[in-house]
Order: structure tokens, then sequence, then C-alpha cells
């Protein structure tokens, strides 16, 4: 957002408790519309203020609360890290309501951006894939096909929806796929999952449009693979969607 448009607005400092609150407000909903299911690790501290484009401190800060709040424990040791516990309790839905308040024209825009390309990605898959390709969109769909819903079934859309990209054989068009991906989460490499309500009905409406869409790239049909890729992105937008109506947004 631009603020609010003052001219010294955008130049006065950011109190450190407001970046906190922004930070924190931002991880409860990534939790709460499933970009982080439980039993999912949060990315480090140093790639999460990456993505944020805060300090580390800041970070630290907002997972401290998040622990506090039960959302949340910190394992210490090799296999350490944050973990998430529970994803949308009541007490989450006025940090998710001023997230998708504050976000929401540029997430939007965003969602329909990465359908688009998505589309023209899996156009140019269905045009170069090889017969490896085809072999490795066939596993793939099939481990989508036996992944236990939740986190499992998550992570296997997420290693399908990366065959597509590699199957187009252009690097430039999976790079800047993958960063349009980025400005819907927060560092993730999965797509969102949304609250548990429906999720099972929203994994077999995938799998159903996963088939389909890797029927179209496997036998080369072009013009469905990109209608079919843009059609399917679009359950991201959907879930948000959901989510607002949710946390109280009309």
């Amino acid at each position: 957002m631009s603020g609010s448009g003052r001219p010294g607005a955008l130049l006065a400092p950011i109190e450190a408790s407001t970046r906190v609150d922004g930070v924190t407000d931002r991880l409860v909903t990534a939790i709460a519309v499933g970009e982080y299911l439980p039993g999912t690790r949060l990315p480090p501290e140093r790639d999460l203020a990456a993505a944020l484009s805060v300090g580390r401190m800041t970070v630290r800060a907002a997972l401290a609360r998040l622990v506090d709040r039960g959302l949340i424990e910190t394992q210490r040791g090799r296999h350490g890290g944050s973990f998430v516990l529970e994803q949308w309790p009541a007490s989450s839905d006025a940090a998710v309501r001023r997230t998708l308040e504050l976000r929401w024209e540029g997430l939007r825009d965003r969602a329909e951006a990465v359908a688009r390309l998505h589309g023209a990605v899996c156009r140019a898959a269905a045009e170069a894939r090889t017969a490896e390709d085809a072999a490795t969109l066939a596993e793939r769909l099939e481990g989508y096909r036996s992944a236990a819903s939740g986190l499992e079934s998550q992570l296997a859309d997420s290693r399908l929806h990366l065959a597509t990209m590699d199957a187009a054989h252009n690097a430039t068009l999976k790079q800047v796929l993958q960063a349009l991906e980025g400005g819907l989460s927060i560092g993730a490499p999965t797509h969102l999952w949304g609250a548990p309500d429906g999720r099972r009905a929203m994994e077999l409406r995938a799998l159903a449009e996963h088939e389909t869409l890797v029927a179209a790239i496997v036998d080369g049909r072009a013009d469905d693979a990109e209608s079919l890729a843009r059609a399917h992105v679009g359950i991201d937008l959907e879930l948000l969607e959901s989510a607002r109506a949710r946390a109280g947004l009309a």
C-alpha cells in the first residue's frame, strides 16, 4: 500500500513495534490460509527476513509471539526449527483480516498474473516435453493421487507443478513464474492449501484437474494445456477469497 499520501509519510521512520506487528500478522495469515500447514517447518529466520524485507530481530520477535499464541513451537538441534502446531484458531481472525484487507488488491493482481504465466509455461511444456518428461509427470501425478490429505498432498502438488515447469525447458519462464508465485507467499515452495473446512474436496478437485492437465501436456495439446493450467491455478485466488470471507471481510 502507498500509505496516507502525505509527502513525509513514506519517509517517516517505522517504529520497531509496528514492524513486528506487521510481520506477526503476515505469518499468522500465511499459516491460516494453508501456506504452512500443521507439521510444516517454517523457513529459517534469515530467509523469512529476506522474504519480508525486514531484519532478523523483527522476525525473531514475531516468531516469539506465534509461540506465545500456540501457533508454532521451536525445537533446538540439528533438525530443529519453528514448526506449525495449529492453523486457524479464532484468535487469528483479526490478523488475517488486517493482512488481507491491506494487501488484497496486490494479491488479486499477482494471482491473475500467476495464472496467465502458468498457462504460458504449460503451453511451452506441451510443445517441448520429452518422453522422459512424460514419465516424470506420470510419476508425480501418481504421487499426488496416493498422497494423504493435508501436508503430504501439498508437497506432492508442489513436486508435480515443478515437473510441469521443467517440461517447458525454459529456465527464464520457470524463474519468472517462481518469483511471481513467491509474491503470494512468504518464501514457501508450495501453493496455498486453504483452511481445513472443505480441504479434501479441494484436493480431489485438484486431482481431476491435474489429470486433465498432464494428459494435455503429454499429448502435445498446447491450447488445452494453457487454458487448463490457467483455470487450475485459479484455486489459489479462490482460497484467498474464502479466507477473506472467514475473516469477516466482504
